[in-house]
């Protein structure tokens, strides 16, 4: 029965892990931006706005292509839509590499920003439709996994081309996981559950023969047929009444995982050590990619543990372990400084990243692909990802406006009372879903 087990289920692991270069492409051409910009800024001689256009351009695009794919990948399929990103991707790699300009570079990352806004949703949803149950949480967190790894392979890149200052490579070295992404697809199945959506039921049996036992092909066949399959969902039926409950819960963390402050932490994080004392540039950057270490391996840990544990205590826990981070960092900017505070400052951003890379970091992801039904689960996707998006650019705008109006301590210890809000929502709202099918998620979440 293990050699059996094992051989079933390799192929899923292989196919969740080359869909998950999404994550690794999110996350590269999230944090390179941070690199880049020291050098092209000096080139194109950038104002602050301009800059901030730049770097906002992306989060923009994210939004937009968050809102519209979801559709897409209802009509067209979700591995198709996979390669097509793996295509928009490496276009807009080369364009942001050759910009001759700063319209050209601001096309390149607005273009970026699109291929991360479909990604973000169309890799998690086609690796959990495609999962077991009982490994579905680990699998689908591979994508956050990369992305962890995309953000520290940045800072990396960053790093080595920083002497001579070769941004166009930093932004243009996207091409290559975009290139592997995209002929890795060509090669995979089309989800079974998109393909009984649109009627092709032998298909369908086809691929899970292919990437299920024997014994368990027709019961989830059959569990697949017995939910709605039409074609699919429009904007209007995933907002009907019926679907609250499960647009709460997805928007919601979308919205907390956003406000509870974690991307001033990648964005900002040597920002953020060197007004706590630490002077050196040099010992700003190796802290902040020790930060980024901290993020992939306790994502790592988040991945042994979801199908163990389960969604729900790993997010109460980690969640309260940022609250408690955030309080302590804004402490450290109330104190006197010293060595020892700004070190401390230094332990409470890592603390805090460990505890989102196991709680809010990958469970959102996941949780967006498993509550919604089949009938909306691609546009419903696509308004909880979007949501996400647009607090991610609010935050990116207004944490500095923040940091000088109200002060870091004060900024620090509001995102630490968001966090507790966000600790009480999922209290409430989110269910458990560890090792349960897909088709018998929603049911439940509809009657609570």
């Amino acid at each position: 029965m293990e050699s059996s087990d094992h051989r079933t289920r390799h192929p899923v692991v292989f196919i969740a892990a080359t869909a998950a270069l999404c994550g690794l492409l999110f996350g590269y051409d999230t944090g390179v931006i941070s690199g880049a910009l020291l050098f092209f800024k000096k080139d194109f001689m950038l104002s602050p706005f301009l800059q901030g256009v730049v770097t906002s351009s992306a989060l923009a695009g994210a939004a937009l292509g968050a809102g519209f794919s979801g559709r897409l990948a209802d009509r067209f399929g979700r591995r198709l839509m996979v390669i097509v990103v793996a295509g928009l991707f490496l276009i807009a790699s080369l364009i942001s590499a050759w910009a001759s300009g700063i319209g050209m570079l601001i096309t390149g990352r607005f273009l970026v920003g699109l291929a991360i806004g479909v990604c973000s949703y169309t890799g998690p949803l086609y690796i959990a439709e495609i999962s077991p149950p009982e490994s579905r949480g680990a699998l689908v967190s591979l994508n956050q996994l990369l992305i962890t790894v995309g953000i520290l392979v940045s800072y990396l890149v960053d790093y080595a081309f920083a002497n001579g200052e070769h941004w166009r490579w930093m932004l243009g070295l996207a091409a290559i996981p975009a290139v592997i992404l995209g002929l890795g697809m060509l090669w995979l199945p089309e989800t079974p559950r998109w393909l009984v959506k649109t009627g092709k039921t032998e298909a369908a049996m086809a691929v899970l023969r292919r990437i299920r036992r024997p014994e368990e092909v027709q019961s989830e066949l059959d569990l697949i047929l017995s939910q709605p399959h039409e074609r699919e969902g429009r904007w209007t039926e995933a907002l009907a009444h019926e679907y609250h409950p499960v647009l709460i819960i997805g928007i919601g963390l979308a919205i907390f995982q956003q406000i509870t402050g974690i991307n001033t932490i990648i964005y900002y994080a040597p920002t953020i050590f060197q007004l706590a004392g630490i002077g050196s540039a040099a010992q700003s950057i190796l802290a902040t990619a020790g930060v980024g270490a901290v993020n992939v391996i306790m994502t790592v840990v988040s991945l042994r543990l979801l199908d163990r544990l389960g969604r729900r205590p790993l997010l109460l826990t980690g969640i309260a372990g940022m609250t408690v981070s955030l309080i302590t960092l804004g402490w450290v900017f109330q104190v006197p400084e010293s060595p020892a505070t700004s070190w401390l400052a230094v332990a409470s951003v890592m603390t805090y990243v460990a505890a989102f890379a196991i709680s809010l970091g990958p469970i959102f992801w996941l949780l967006i692909a498993e509550i919604y039904p089949l009938r909306v689960r691609g546009v419903a996707m696509s308004i909880a990802t979007m949501s996400n998006w647009a607090f991610n650019l609010l935050v990116a705008l207004t944490f500095l406006i923040l940091l000088n109006s109200l002060g870091p301590a004060q900024t620090f210890w509001m995102y630490a009372l968001l966090s507790v809000g966000a600790f009480l929502f999922s209290y409430r709202f989110v269910p458990e879903t560890k090792g349960r099918a897909l088709e018998d998620i929603h049911a439940e979440v509809r009657t609570t």
